[in-house]
């Protein structure tokens, strides 16, 4: 028996030498990987210098296929080699070509992340073939279907929120020679844009403007309810016996109304209310109140369809962001706030 029996267990080496000799390799695997990472761009400064695009190309499959495809979907080659689906080999890189998750984020359908899953649900048609890929690239030549409806990337689309001050009226032209809200928003663009419904004179608040038709469309149409949120100054108290009323329901002279929440906006000053409603009729909020004799001294929007005045000051405006948009263009808003009797006797308490 070998006077050491467990020699074969024993490391000849210690752990420092072993970690030397891994953090050489490191550096040594380091620097090859960078030396080939240059060499491959030199290369290519090399063959464009030469007048690389003036040379015969050879063709290659179209790689825009990231990811793997479905057992019976046909292979990049297949479509080349079957002249019934169109498939461009060496396709070169065209301006606005960008992957198809972003496409469909700049049209305004779903955020980046949303639209992989909707891709992959099968859900995107492209030039007529079915695209489960997000990193598949497109551009705004080709014909990009999203459940059934075709889909573009609009170019200068302006979408602004405006914190209107009284005085003020919501038109693009006025005969009279009144100041518009056009005036306040002049500087944001040079593109004709519009105000989405209207404000009176004397109220102040959210006013959004834009030259987006569509969304200007689905935004004032009755059937979309769209949420808007008051401040209502009285010239007194609001009793409670007329709170119940309105959250009951009014009959006026174009109709019943209905309030969906109302609440005191001050605790100590009963007069000041905050109302929400889904209706788009003329005057309305100043039609309730007077409608139970009150005067309404001052209203201001502190919302409309989610938006908001926050950190806009009186008069002045800012830009949509792109999540804005998205939730104005796709958010259900066809759902109604209808608060439980409980919830509603709980505002005025």
């Amino acid at each position: 028996m070998s006077k050491h029996p467990f020699q074969q267990f024993i490391n000849p080496k210690n752990n420092a030498a072993i970690k030397e000799k891994f953090k050489q390799d490191k550096k040594k695997a380091k620097k090859q990987r960078a030396a080939d990472i240059e060499k491959h761009f030199e290369a290519k400064r090399a063959a464009k210098a030469r007048g690389f695009d003036k040379k015969p190309v050879e063709v290659k499959p179209d790689k825009r296929q990231k990811y793997p495809q479905k057992k019976h979907s046909p292979s990049v080659k297949e479509n080349v080699e079957n002249t019934h689906i169109p498939v461009k080999e060496n396709k070169k890189i065209v301006e606005g070509e960008m992957p198809l998750n972003k496409f469909l984020a700049h049209c305004g359908i779903a955020s980046r992340r949303e639209a992989v899953s909707l891709i992959i649900a099968g859900k995107v048609i492209v030039n007529k073939n079915l695209i489960t890929q997000p990193a598949f690239k497109v551009n705004e030549r080709d014909d990009i279907f999203y459940n059934g409806k075709r889909i573009s990337v609009t170019k200068n689309l302006v979408y602004i929120l405006l914190n209107k001050p009284k005085d003020y009226i919501t038109t693009t032209n006025d005969p009279q020679n009144r100041k518009t809200v056009l005036q306040l928003v002049k500087a944001a663009t040079d593109r004709r844009v519009y105000p989405v419904g209207r404000l009176d004179r004397n109220t102040s608040g959210v006013l959004l403007l834009t030259n987006d038709g569509d969304l200007t469309q689905k935004l004032t149409h009755p059937s979309f309810n769209i949420k808007k949120v008051y401040e209502v100054h009285l010239d007194k108290p609001l009793t409670k016996k007329d709170f119940e009323k309105i959250l009951g329901g009014l009959q006026l002279e174009d109709g019943e109304i209905h309030a969906d929440a109302l609440a005191y906006a001050d605790s100590k000053d009963k007069s000041i209310i905050g109302i929400e409603l889904h209706s788009g009729r003329n005057r309305i909020v100043r039609r309730i109140f007077e409608s139970l004799g009150y005067e309404v001294k001052g209203l201001d929007r502190v919302m409309y369809a989610n938006l908001t005045k926050k950190n806009v000051e009186r008069g002045k405006w800012r830009y949509l962001n792109e999540k804005e948009v998205r939730q104005l263009k796709y958010s259900n808003s066809k759902s109604k706030i209808n608060l439980p009797s409980g919830e509603k006797e709980k505002r005025h308490n």
